[in-house]
């Protein structure tokens, strides 16, 4: 399934400016039983738990913050095959604050709990809009 970007998809996100604020658009969908390389029994949810315990200092390390976090009862325009667990927006101060966390040597080292966790997701980058308020 999308659990990590491809090459393409990591060469486009590194073309657009990287000196604006971010959000990314964050939706995840947890195996019922984490795949870890060394066979370790754990949940999805428990590998993700983990992933997020020591993801979130690094994360907030490079002024990142979540601005929205939910879990997704229902769609109700689109695919009713798409069903998430897992539902937030993480705000970035910029494009290269992301790079900077993803290439982290210490969150490379941790990403593997979230490889063990996650059976689909979807991260959407997104830029504001002036009038953002607004639907116009």
């Amino acid at each position: 399934m999308n659990i990590d970007p491809t090459r393409d998809q990591f060469k486009a996100f590194k073309d657009l400016p990287r000196d604006q604020p971010i959000n990314m658009l964050n939706l995840i969908k947890l195996r019922y039983k984490a795949e870890y390389e060394d066979g370790r029994d754990a949940t999805g949810a428990e590998a993700y738990k983990e992933y997020g315990e020591h993801s979130g200092p690094i994360f907030q390390g490079v002024g990142g913050k979540i601005a929205w976090r939910g879990r997704p009862d229902l769609v109700f325009i689109g695919p009713e095959s798409e069903k998430w667990h897992i539902a937030f927006i993480a705000r970035y101060p910029d494009a290269k604050a992301f790079l900077s966390m993803v290439m982290n040597p210490d969150y490379q080292a941790i990403v593997y709990h979230r490889q063990a966790a996650v059976e689909d997701s979807r991260l959407i980058r997104m830029a504001d809009l002036p009038g953002a308020e607004g639907f116009s």
